[in-house]
């Protein structure tokens, strides 16, 4: 079957229409024109796999990465990186439309990345005990792709793989780990293995910090943090802008990467997120680097919550007197909404 991609979706397939069907290719650039066989179907729509490249996309290169097809971790390395951010703009907006049911999306630019290649300063690595695999899964699979050495790693997060690796060699990793997670900090790496059986101590798990904006934010490799460290500046900046006044709201907060610059700008604030460890820290980025500072200011204590709960109720936060929902709604409340893929209980702190 021919087809010509005419744009990108998530997950780096290409969006194509032939003899009646709806074809989502894998590893397309938009404009090839294709000789394409269908793998499986799902509903109305064909998934797909390149067969022959009759015509490049002006947009295609040679993917530099020897794993990349067969690896899960990338989706887009067989575009030029102009030609990924335009994808990426145009999925967003077709989420914003389809999903968000906004009719009239605004343009906005994306921010490119200072480092096309070793930026990222977080990683999960699957582990495969028994073939002896570590790296990430596989495109549409859970068979772990083994790889040695990836482009978009920041140097000392390459220095842990291959350190992992080695000890894989030797035997000396649990065989019980599924995945290792780490994360770079302004002075080395914290390492954690996820273990099937919870009676495999893990160990102590290294705590770390990392400066952005004058800010100091302790984390470690179980607790989120955004990976691409030279953009953070400017997210920050974009997300708040100058904006400022009585009550503020995060969800999905992390361990506190908004939140603290909030909590300089805003009165009340309420930060929201899951996981239990970012939470903690969370807290103590605000105690350690706004509470010293600001008098008074009551932002940190934790509650816990449910997020389908808090969501549209805005939680228990009538405690914020006449900051309640009702007030919020009437246009007090300044709010910053990060979007996830998945709704579930919350560590709540006010």
């Amino acid at each position: 079957m021919e087809v010509t991609i005419e744009r990108i979706l998530p997950g780096g397939f290409g969006l194509a229409h032939a003899e009646g069907k709806t074809l989502m290719v894998a590893l397309a650039a938009p404009g090839d024109r294709l000789r394409v066989r269908v793998d499986r179907v799902k509903g109305n729509v064909c998934f797909a796999s390149i067969v022959e490249v009759l015509e490049p996309s002006p947009a295609r290169i040679a993917p530099p990465c020897p794993y990349f097809g067969r690896c899960g971790g990338c989706d887009f390395q067989q575009l030029t990186y102009e030609a990924q951010l335009s994808a990426k703009a145009e999925i967003i907006k077709d989420c914003l439309h389809r999903i968000g049911r906004i009719n009239t999306v605004p343009d906005f630019n994306i921010a490119p990345a200072p480092n096309q290649w070793r930026y990222r300063s977080r990683a999960q690595w699957q582990y495969d005990s028994v073939r002896q695999r570590l790296g990430y899964f596989e495109s549409v699979s859970r068979n772990v792709c083994d790889v040695s050495e990836c482009a978009v790693l920041v140097p000392e997060l390459q220095q842990s793989l291959e350190t992992l690796r080695y000890e894989m060699g030797e035997g000396l990793l649990p065989n019980d780990a599924r995945y290792f997670r780490a994360v770079v900090g302004d002075q080395g790496v914290s390492v954690s293995s996820g273990v099937r059986s919870p009676s495999i101590s893990e160990g102590k798990i290294r705590d770390i910090s990392r400066s952005v904006n004058g800010e100091t934010y302790n984390l470690n490799a179980e607790s989120f943090f955004q990976a691409n460290i030279d953009l953070l500046p400017q997210l920050i900046a974009a997300a708040i802008g100058d904006a400022s006044g009585d009550a503020a709201i995060e969800l999905y907060s992390g361990v506190g990467l908004f939140t603290l610059p909030l909590a300089r700008r805003f009165k009340h604030v309420i930060a929201v997120e899951e996981n239990p460890d970012a939470a903690s820290f969370a807290q103590e980025n605000l105690w350690s680097g706004i509470l010293t500072t600001i008098a008074g200011t009551d932002s940190a204590r934790p509650k816990t919550a449910r997020t389908e709960g808090f969501v549209p109720s805005y939680g228990d936060c009538r405690s914020l007197g006449r900051h309640s929902p009702q007030s919020w709604r009437c246009g007090t409340l300044t709010a910053l909404w990060h979007v996830s893929s998945a709704l579930g209980s919350v560590s709540c702190q006010r």
